[in-house]
């Protein structure tokens, strides 16, 4: 018997009629981002390892999660784990003008267990803007992914704020934390107790009991930044109130990845439980382009994953998926000449028709035609054939019928879609 094989541990196969709702839910972050001035920007799935060993060494996403290989030439590469990197190497390569607005929509990949919503090839949708530390830019950043999840009717949808500082604070707040730390090691939990000194602020983050025990009263960052992350701070959370978005600012709130520098946020969808309630985060990331050997430039961008954001969708009944439907159906039962030549000649003026295959009944097709949604029913038997001429049927129950010369079927259709009923 052959060998039967399924999708590899940790992915998904997205199939009609579910893949209905991603492709609306791309073309809405699309329009979003596109009516702020961003452009597609497409990168390759791969990227050279030292991309992302650069920008986060010691980090799990790096360290343990990261799909890499060496391929036929000898080169060392790495599956893209998260979206920034790479187009922050594509930036470097290319300089294009600045700022420069791009947004994406791509899979990444990361060993891990895969949970709720997230597949060891999972879906961000992302934007990223290179070019100004200006705050109002980390306010339009943020009120797109904000617009995104308000225009697919998410409503307990909260937003966490942070500022990581820079250059100049954080070191102090480092040496804080870490003379924290210090004292209380031995009460981390068992990952932390021997590598917290390997990125103190990762601590912060643990979801772990001991480690939220030891860090209760642990010193936070924005107690400790300088006058410029304290304005640019403030000017963002200024930017949030005025947009009308409601956010929390939380002082322990860190990212996976080591390049994060003042502004970082973070989506949680309340619907969902637990840990697995993140639907998205970003931040600022000056510093990355010189980290990857470019000109020093600011950044600032996010990234949110298609997979928990429907969850959380299901999870509020919102964002259904979209009934497959095509405008009209094609019933021949003479032949299949019929279908052919008026399924080419409808959709080539715009409209959305499908036909049966396999010279069935016209029962069988009107079956088919019903199954599909289809407005109207466009008819073709042996006397419409020999008089030039087709059959356009309304198919809600009561919706009639009228002939149509051949040579008119377009606005024939096209009329009784106008006047039809929704089904």
């Amino acid at each position: 018997m052959p060998e039967s094989f399924q999708a590899p541990i940790g992915t998904r196969d997205v199939l009609p009629p579910e893949s209905a709702r991603w492709q609306a839910l791309v073309a809405g972050f699309a329009g979003l981002a596109g009516r702020a001035g961003y452009g597609l920007v497409q990168g390759p799935v791969f990227e050279d390892l030292g991309v992302f060993q650069k920008v986060g060494a010691s980090t799990d996403v790096v360290r343990k999660e990261m799909y890499d290989f060496e391929d036929k030439g000898g080169r060392r590469l790495a599956l893209r784990p998260e979206g920034t990197a790479g187009v922050v190497r594509a930036f470097i390569q290319h300089r294009p003008t600045t700022p420069w607005k791009v947004w994406y929509a791509a899979p990444n990949f990361r060993y891990e267990r895969p949970q709720a919503g997230r597949y060891r090839q999972h879906h961000q949708l992302g934007v990223e803007a290179l070019g100004s530390d200006d705050p109002d830019l980390d306010v339009e950043v943020v009120s797109i992914a904000a617009d995104l999840y308000a225009s697919i009717g998410l409503r307990r949808v909260e937003l966490g704020l942070n500022s990581l500082g820079d250059a100049t604070c954080r070191p102090r707040y480092r040496a804080a934390l870490v003379e924290h730390l210090a004292a209380r090691a031995g009460d981390l939990c068992d990952e932390h107790r021997t590598r917290w000194e390997e990125n103190p602020l990762r601590v912060l983050d643990c979801k772990r009991a001991p480690c939220a025990a030891a860090t209760a009263d642990a010193p936070v960052m924005i107690d400790h930044l300088c006058d410029p992350c304290a304005a640019a701070f403030e000017r963002v959370q200024v930017g949030l109130r005025a947009l009308d978005i409601g956010f929390v600012v939380r002082p322990r709130l860190v990212r996976g990845l080591d390049y994060y520098r003042r502004t970082t946020f973070e989506f949680a969808a309340t619907a969902l439980e637990g840990a697995q309630d993140a639907v998205g985060g970003g931040g600022r990331y000056d510093g990355l382009a010189e980290l990857l050997g470019g000109p020093p430039t600011p950044g600032i961008g996010f990234g949110v994953g298609i997979e928990r954001i429907l969850l959380a969708c299901d999870a509020e009944g919102a964002f259904p998926t979209p009934a497959a439907t095509v405008d009209a159906f094609v019933v021949d039962v003479t032949g299949g000449d019929a279908a052919r030549d008026l399924t080419a000649l409808l959709r080539r003026s715009g409209i959305a028709v499908d036909r049966a295959f396999g010279g069935r009944s016209m029962k069988a097709q009107m079956k088919l035609a019903d199954r599909s949604g289809a407005a109207v029913a466009v008819l073709v038997g042996e006397a419409e054939l020999s008089a030039g001429t087709v059959t356009i049927r309304r198919m809600a129950e009561g919706g009639g019928q009228a002939q149509s010369a051949r040579d008119d079927v377009v606005a024939g259709v096209r009329r009784a879609l106008a006047e039809a009923a929704p089904r």
